[in-house]
């Protein structure tokens, strides 16, 4: 026997201060990292720790590496964790509640998967009990794991932390497995769901009771799809008010939502294929299908993105807009946010793509947002999974297919304009600076191969389009300014404002070539913009705009507009 087991432990603090207390312990280091970063993220705790265990068989002494530290702690680290303030579990109750249950799942996730179960039908049906009971392994190590962090967390014995799971453990089993014995429990087959849920619905153990009946009208499904059309059957035959009502859908909720937390079970209903930015964009239509909808006929970019839904998919939308489902909608909700923080890219191999997805997805949690989940959270979400698109590898992976400096410009501020997070903000306008400030860039604009008001328009377009993605002032202007000094080396080689004004045309058409100069709109603002207001002065005091503009009477509003723009106003 190896003389060193190894395991990870999760513990989490309520509030900064708070004593710490334990979320998971997992073999699993990848996976324990994940639930850490999974509590802050979801706002559930003020910080969160995972700490490497390793437990000397032969002493049987603990030896903590703490491995990872998120949020604030609010007070020092101790060699080990104070008690928990929230007790074990120690009634069969105990292990119905939600946090009972998300624990089970994370414990017995594989044996759950092989057995195409989720938590509740095994806390509900006594063949899935006796099949894990049968299977002996599966369920010794559950208790193992959940065991050694909880002896250790409460300074008590291993052995007598096993003990007290195992009669908790015992005592679940034999309540239900006597209360199917007695034919306690309800059978929807014969009885119907409304009719048991209104029998049971003043009774103590409701919920227990009528989870137990809607655990076995869904056991004989083959998938999880069928799972949820069964689900879904029952909703539609669930009482049509009442408390009763309220107790059918209240437990219905519960295996619904925890189909559509695990992945099997969400791709099995939306089907399979598609990469992560896909996958999400389909949860996204599934739980928030009105509001997506509605933008899908206003914006051609999420129209683009977001998958059509199959029949059985559409139904199950449907039925999470209703206000008695909220809870699961903002299960999926919380999914989404959960795989939009992860490292994986939503669009592999394609990153413009990847800009365009992120773009479409923040819309329409944005439009969403309040039903399905809080805009701050969705807001954080979208922040944290800027930082992937402002990376080196992610920026060069963008730009590899950009021929052009130019292309590489206008490509930079489109993923500028679609980042958020003032960090995030300021590194996108970092590749912004550079690529402006590169040389191969200067060489370009300055090319001869395109005629110099070509040139010109063409950075006053670039001008106008870096100015509108959302850059703090100190970003912005750098770049700004050394467009318009490329423009001015520009228009001063090719005397092109001096040429307009002294062009062989009517005074009121020169005068509104340096106008749209002046302004930014055929030249970037800086040097090659001033010499044009200076023309455009020189002009209007030789005189006779008056007359041009009386001859021309339409031409009054356009060059008010034009004067305005070029900052001519008095």
């Amino acid at each position: 026997m190896e003389r060193y087991t190894v395991h990870f432990e999760v513990f989490v603090r309520k509030i900064p201060g708070a004593p710490w207390s334990l979320l998971l312990a997992t073999e699993d280091r990848a996976g324990a990292v994940k639930a850490a970063n999974e509590a802050m993220n979801e706002r559930r705790v003020a910080a969160a720790k995972v700490t490497k265990e390793t437990l000397d068989e032969e002493t049987k002494e603990f030896r903590a590496v703490e491995i990872l530290k998120l949020g604030a702690a609010g007070v020092a680290v101790k060699s080990r964790p104070t008690v928990e303030a929230q007790p074990l579990c120690v009634t069969p109750q105990d292990l119905y509640t939600l946090h009972a249950r998300e624990r089970i799942g994370r414990l017995l996730e594989t044996w759950l998967e092989r057995n195409n179960a989720t938590p509740f039908e095994l806390l509900h049906r006594p063949d899935l009990v006796d099949r894990l009971e049968s299977s002996g392994v599966d369920l010794q190590n559950a208790v193992q794991k959940i065991s050694i962090p909880e002896a250790h967390a409460r300074n008590r014995s291993v052995h007598e932390i096993k003990r007290i799971f195992q009669t908790l453990i015992d005592r679940t089993v034999a309540r239900l497995t006597e209360d199917s014995r007695k034919g306690v429990l309800p059978n929807l087959a014969k009885e119907g769901f409304a009719a048991a849920a209104e029998r049971v619905v003043s009774d103590p153990e409701r919920v227990y009771l009528l989870g137990a009946g809607v655990a076995a009208a869904i056991a004989p499904a083959k998938s999880w799809a069928e799972k949820v059309e069964r689900l879904m059957d029952l909703a539609d035959a669930a009482p049509k008010q009442g408390p009763a009502r309220g107790l059918a859908f209240m437990v219905l909720q519960q295996p619904l939502a925890e189909i559509l937390e695990t992945k099997p079970g969400m791709i099995d209903i939306m089907g399979g294929g598609r990469h992560l930015g896909g996958a999400l964009a389909a949860m996204t239509r599934l739980a928030a299908y009105e509001s997506v909808d509605r933008l899908m006929k206003l914006e051609p970019s999420v129209a683009k993105v977001m998958p059509q839904l199959s029949p059985l998919a559409l139904r199950l939308a449907m039925l999470l807009g209703s206000e008695a489902f909220q809870d699961t909608r903002a299960a999926v909700g919380r999914r989404i946010l959960r795989e939009l923080t992860v490292g994986r890219r939503l669009c592999p191999g394609d990153a413009a793509g990847e800009i365009d997805m992120l773009r479409a997805l923040g819309m329409s949690l944005t439009a969403a947002s309040g039903k399905l989940l809080p805009l701050e959270e969705v807001q954080s979400a979208f922040t944290n999974r800027s930082r992937t698109l402002v990376t080196g590898d992610f920026v060069e992976a963008y730009l590899v297919q950009k021929s052009t400096a130019g292309g590489e410009f206008e490509a930079l501020v489109w993923l500028t304009e679609n980042v958020i997070g003032a960090a995030n903000k300021r590194q996108a306008g970092g590749w912004l600076k550079s690529t402006a400030n590169s040389l191969r860039f200067t060489k370009e604009m300055e090319s001869p191969d395109e005629s110099p008001t070509k040139r010109l328009a063409r950075l006053a377009a670039l001008q106008r389009s870096a100015a509108r993605c959302g850059l703090a002032p100190e970003d912005s202007l750098p770049i700004q300014e050394k467009l318009g000094e490329i423009g001015g080396e520009i228009e001063a080689r090719a005397r092109i404002t001096q040429t307009l004004a002294r062009a062989e045309a009517p005074i009121l058409q020169r005068l509104t070539w340096l106008l749209k100069m002046a302004g930014g709109e055929t030249s970037p603002s800086g040097p090659a913009a001033k010499r044009a207001r200076v023309e455009a002065m020189t002009l209007v005091k030789q005189g006779g705009i008056h007359t041009a503009l009386t001859s021309e009477p339409g031409q009054v509003e356009t060059f008010r507009d034009l004067v305005q723009q070029a900052g001519l106003a008095a």
